[in-house]
């Protein structure tokens, strides 16, 4: 294990494989691996890019690693599908989808399980990110699987999300209001060149102001990011660098041409700019890894049961006694976890 982390920090790319290949399958031993990559990562800029489907995630993912490299910086992708009710594995995992830079080592691409979880990323996700972090990527990218309301989880992975929205999507700017729309700290009018662009910049820039005019501003918001509630008649201007808060932009793309990638890019640096002079990105980080050590003991915990309840034979009995009505789920629930509760009293 420890030659393998010394191959990945010295920057090959097959040793960067196989330790995601180990983060991802969960092999023996993937917890020390990550735990010897803590110390190195700190470096990359994260960014997460998510929104509803068919607003050209794939394809602005796609051409912003390109103008990145362009740039010369190094780029990371981490690609979250919908995992399978069977495998666990990605369901759309083998799609071709950076087109634009195969061949380029500078651009390691990964695609990842959703593995379930409602918030459209797993753990390995969070891990993943060490990794690339740890490996030196400049840039990391993380594309989630796009499910709608439920993207939420990437804001504890991120340090800047991006919330991509299609024109004339009347529908999808109002499912922004049912929860994506606070994990925003930059909205993206994809495929800026077709009818009803503007409405749907509009749209946008009248819920970032009824956002920021809430008496709940400042409490839902990405990493409890406060955000001006007075604004200004044009909401496309962030707040300046004396200024504690961060009004969303918004910008317009066209993934496929590549046009207003660059402006886009810019406006995430912004936002890196703004999270480090207002103390932000300090914060952003420690109530990170309180919930990473928070989700972390939740699996752990869940390890122990099922362990307990494998050595004890099963839940076979358990359901058999609660089918013919001698039990029920709460009192089983109660008796299975007893001897846990009276070990951490003890």
């Amino acid at each position: 294990m420890s030659d393998l982390i010394e191959e990945l920090l010295a920057g090959k790319h097959r040793a960067l494989a196989r330790v995601i290949s180990k983060i991802e399958d969960r092999s023996p031993g993937y917890r020390e691996l990550v735990s010897q990559l803590h110390e190195h990562t700190g470096n990359a800029t994260v960014v997460g890019i998510t929104g509803s489907p068919g607003a050209g995630k794939s394809t602005l993912v796609d051409k912003m690693a390109e103008t990145y490299r362009e740039r010369g910086e190094t780029v990371g992708v981490i690609a979250i599908d919908p995992s399978s009710p069977f495998s666990g594995g990605a369901v759309l995992g083998d799609r071709i989808r950076m087109a634009s830079n195969v061949g380029d080592m500078d651009v390691f691409f990964r695609s990842m399980s959703a593995r379930g979880t409602l918030g459209g990323l797993s753990t390995a996700t969070t891990d993943a990110v060490k990794a690339l972090d740890a490996f030196g990527k400049d840039r990391i990218i993380i594309e989630t699987v796009g499910a709608g309301q439920n993207e939420v989880d990437i804001v504890g992975t991120a340090d800047t999300v991006a919330v991509l929205v299609p024109p004339s999507s009347g529908d999808d700017v109002q499912m922004l209001k049912a929860g994506i729309l606070e994990i925003g700290d930059v909205f993206v009018v994809n495929k800026a060149d077709l009818d009803g662009a503007d409405r749907t910049v509009q749209e946008l820039k009248e819920m970032v102001h009824m956002r920021d005019a809430s008496p709940l501003a400042g409490t839902a918001g990405h990493h409890g990011v406060e955000t001006d509630a007075v604004g200004e008649e044009d909401e496309d201007e962030t707040d300046d660098g004396d200024d504690d808060t961060w009004t969303p932009p918004i910008v317009e793309t066209v993934a496929k041409t590549g046009e207003g990638v660059e402006p886009f890019l810019d406006t995430l640096a912004d936002h890196r700019a703004w999270l480090e002079t207002s103390g932000e990105l300090t914060e952003q980080r420690r109530d990170r890894y309180e919930e990473e050590i928070r989700r972390l003991l939740r699996e752990g915990a869940g390890e122990l049961i099922r362990e307990e309840i494998e050595r004890q034979g099963g839940l076979d009995r358990y359901v058999d006694a609660i089918v013919a009505k001698e039990t029920d789920p709460y009192a089983v629930t109660e008796e299975l976890l007893a001897p846990l509760r009276e070990s951490v009293r003890e």
